[in-house]
């Protein structure tokens, strides 16, 4: 009778974000003392959406941690396109503000790809801005969204040298699946994406040596579905019943990502937990893109952090 395959590496990117922070908070201090700039970020947050408050709460506090200046325009739900566009003019002529994040979603009144085009793309430190997103895609030097960004991150702290590497990237968002399937081919890796008009996804899965997943689905991805060995990259972000039927039926809940956890870590060979694997890394690759257009702004050549 065979072994049983070993379980997979659980790849912590709370561990590996706490390395970058540190890294760029040391980069940061050595930009101010050497060349007197210190990097700044503003957020913008409009409405109470509660997700959202805690959101900028934590980017806040680990902006400051970070030795960077960290600003936080709080507006009302019922604040016009026209004054948040005036916010961000002002914002984009600000020499100390180096990087801008409007966080979403926000309130339907207010045009979002308007506000994000009105960003200046050198302080798009989201990522977002068609100008960045154009860059990315011919191989230029772009900010990158955060999320992908440290992603890569950890496969590469994972895997090493990714080239030829089967990559399959299931979702197509602007936000995380594009650019992902974009820096993996950066990375020399071979790369499908898969969306919901796929035919025989489970087949598809089955040839990938990295898969990630983002498609906002909780546990969509099976452990039947994973070729063995296989690097599991779980960006999705889930709030489900509890699992135990007293909590649940209290309406509690609990955090489970796009990839059943339990039964895709006894086949894959590394798997990112959630909560605890890509998470932390979407703050601390913030912070890095605030600092590398800190220094694009003072025509300082940047430390490498990654």
């Amino acid at each position: 009778m065979a072994d049983a395959p070993a379980p997979a590496c659980r790849i912590d990117g709370k561990a590996f974000a706490e390395g970058l922070r540190g890294r760029v908070a040391a980069a940061a201090a050595r930009l101010r003392s050497d060349h007197g700039v210190q990097p700044g970020l503003a957020v913008v947050i409009v409405g109470e959406d509660p997700a959202s408050q805690i959101y900028v709460r934590n980017k806040g506090e680990q902006t400051a941690a970070a030795g960077m200046r960290s600003d936080t325009h709080r507006l009302a739900e019922t604040t016009s396109q026209a004054e948040l566009l005036d916010l961000i003019g002002r914002l984009n002529a600000d020499p100390g503000i180096h990087g801008i994040l409007v966080q979403m979603p926000l309130p339907g009144h207010i045009d979002s790809a308007a506000v994000l085009d009105a960003i200046d793309p050198a302080k798009d430190v989201d990522g977002f801005h068609v100008l960045n997103v154009g860059r990315l895609a011919v191989g230029l030097p772009a900010l990158t969204p955060c999320t992908p960004q440290g992603a890569i991150l950890l496969l590469r702290h994972t895997l090493g040298d990714l080239s030829g590497l089967e990559a399959l990237v299931v979702g197509r968002s602007n936000i995380v699946g594009k650019p992902m399937a974009q820096l993996l081919l950066a990375e020399n890796c071979t790369v499908t994406i898969a969306h919901s008009r796929s035919r025989d996804l489970p087949t598809i899965c089955r040839r990938a040596d990295i898969l990630v997943a983002a498609v906002g689905k909780p546990e969509m991805i099976r452990g039947d579905w994973i070729k063995p060995g296989a690097t599991v990259i779980d960006v999705g972000i889930n709030r489900v019943p509890s699992a135990d039927p007293v909590k649940a039926a209290a309406g509690g809940t609990r955090v489970v990502g796009d990839v059943a956890f339990a039964e895709t870590a006894a086949v894959a060979g590394a798997i990112t937990p959630v909560p605890g694997g890509v998470g932390p890394m979407t703050i601390a690759c913030l912070l890095a893109n605030t600092y590398l257009a800190a220094c694009r702004a003072a025509g300082v050549e940047p430390d490498v952090l990654g």
